[in-house]
């Protein structure tokens, strides 16, 4: 769970009559099916044959066997680094520069990449933002009188997979990596969905109170593309935020930026990745989506704008649902990123469940690690609450501290500034260079008669990026002491 509300619950407005989006009409059912994931390994990108929900992988078309990474992807490639503080030049939309002829991630303003990753500090340790900046809110609110925030942030790309110190305050302006592309899709005319499972009641969610629990999927997000289907995938950690994917569809009675936000959710660590999509992986990730049964409602302008390919509209129609599978997915996608993808009734450990379908490869994790605690298992640990569809998993470490800077922060979950709400995870072994953004906390159990205990019993998503600069660095920023195994 993430940290508690401190300020008074928003109230309630009357919403604008948003259009009907008509769901695709289904004759058919169809089981889904288990099958055996192919792996072709190199030094550097890990392949594999997406494992997508078979009723929903014919009603839609999707591509079933390997995708080949395009040039220039960046997984496993490595210009020279970006020194810290300085620009590199714009290639596009940025002042007498052309426009960006496709919507994808931005360092910052006119700076495209591939892919990157922020990992937010807690205010602990990192109060405040960096320098001299002051918070802003450029998409919607006001800034929050919290007693304690931290908006400082340090980030890895394609262009330059080392973890480096970022500038200013993290998500404020069009200068750094959130605030630049989620300013991309918020001013302009793009289609997006929008998903989160701790809404706090802006935009409401049927059938949920502030938050939608348990089976819904404990995932955060925002999917934007443009009217060929190629776009961009942001994963976020953060309770509230965002709330709202245009500018023409603001939030009600609460504001839009980090910082700007009613609840506090930058008071303990958080993490972001954005990755490039084309328009066969717009597709893959929505079937991961609706795998993961994320919150969104797609009758709400506020969280989509459908539109766009036909096969993508109809994908998109099918989301804000519980989904009824019980078999997880895997993805190779265009940059040679997988994406995992686990349904809630798959009750099994989340990050057990990750390093088996990696091949039993030993990971450290950083995540809220809080009530119902998953210990750190080792590869001899005995998994009661587990599926035949899943090999043996290898060791799960638990991260309880993590570094940067010389400086030693928390990185447990719990009610106060030291903490971490980031779900990271990085492979121990020496062949393998795995770095995971994923949904999902490890909380739940190991075995006995609740196997939905907790995160268990709930859907979320994973990236997996094989780049041995990037896993080094996030090795480093997650080392520290380790929560023992259960004796």
């Amino acid at each position: 769970m993430p940290p508690k509300k401190t300020i008074a619950k928003p109230s309630k407005t009357t919403k604008k009559p948003a259009k009907k989006v008509v769901a695709p009409t289904r004759t058919t059912k169809t089981k889904t099916t288990k099958s055996t994931v192919a792996k072709t390994r190199t030094s550097v990108v890990r392949t594999v044959g997406p494992m997508i929900p078979l009723a929903i992988a014919l009603a839609f078309g999707a591509a079933t066997g390997p995708t080949t990474p395009q040039a220039g992807a960046g997984v496993g490639t490595s210009p020279p680094a970006v020194t810290s503080g300085m620009v590199a030049p714009q290639s596009c939309g940025g002042p007498a520069q052309p426009a960006c002829q496709t919507l994808v991630p931005l360092l910052q303003k006119g700076r495209p990449v591939d892919w990157w990753f922020v990992f937010k500090f807690n205010s602990k340790v990192f109060p405040g933002c960096g320098g001299s900046a002051e918070r802003a809110c450029p998409f919607g609110g006001q800034p929050q009188s919290y007693k304690n925030y931290s908006q400082q942030f340090v980030y890895a790309s394609s262009e330059s997979p080392t973890l480096q110190q970022g500038n200013g305050c993290a998500g404020d302006t069009t200068s750094d990596p959130i605030g630049a592309t989620f300013d991309e899709v918020y001013n302009n005319s793009y289609h997006y969905v929008v998903w989160n499972d701790q809404f706090y009641d802006d935009p409401d969610i049927a059938g949920c109170s502030e938050s939608c629990g348990s089976p819904w999927g404990h995932s955060k997000g925002m999917l934007a593309w443009n009217d060929a289907g190629e776009g961009l995938v942001m994963q976020v950690s953060t309770p509230s935020w965002p709330a709202a994917g245009s500018a023409t569809f603001p939030r009600k009675s609460d504001g839009n930026t980090l910082g700007c936000v009613k609840d506090n959710d930058i008071q303990v660590s958080q993490h972001f990745f954005a990755l490039r999509l084309n328009k066969d992986d717009v597709v893959k990730v929505l079937m991961g989506l609706n795998n993961a049964s994320v919150v969104t409602d797609p009758k709400n302008p506020q969280l989509v704008n459908n539109g766009g390919p036909a096969d993508v509209q109809k994908l998109v129609a099918t989301l804000g649902v519980k989904s009824k599978s019980v078999t997880y997915s895997t993805s190779q996608l265009s940059t040679g990123v997988e994406l995992i993808s686990k349904p809630s009734k798959l009750q099994v450990p989340p990050w057990q469940m990750v390093s088996a379908i990696l091949g039993g490869v030993p990971l450290r994790t950083a995540t809220w690690w809080a009530n119902p605690e998953i210990a750190s298992t080792t590869a001899s640990t005995t998994i009661a609450c587990w599926d035949s569809s899943l090999k043996k998993p290898g060791a799960v470490e638990i991260a309880t501290t993590g570094h940067w800077s010389g400086k030693e922060f928390g990185l447990t979950g719990g009610l106060g500034t030291n903490y971490n709400h980031a779900k990271l995870g990085v492979s121990t072994s020496t062949t393998e260079h795995y770095s995971i953004f994923g949904d999902m906390n490890q909380q739940g159990t190991l075995s006995g008669t609740n196997c939905g205990s907790s995160q268990n019993g709930r859907g979320g998503t994973f990236y997996v990026v094989s780049n041995p600069q990037l896993s080094s660095s996030i090795t480093s920023l997650i080392s520290g002491e380790s929560a023992p195994p259960e004796k």
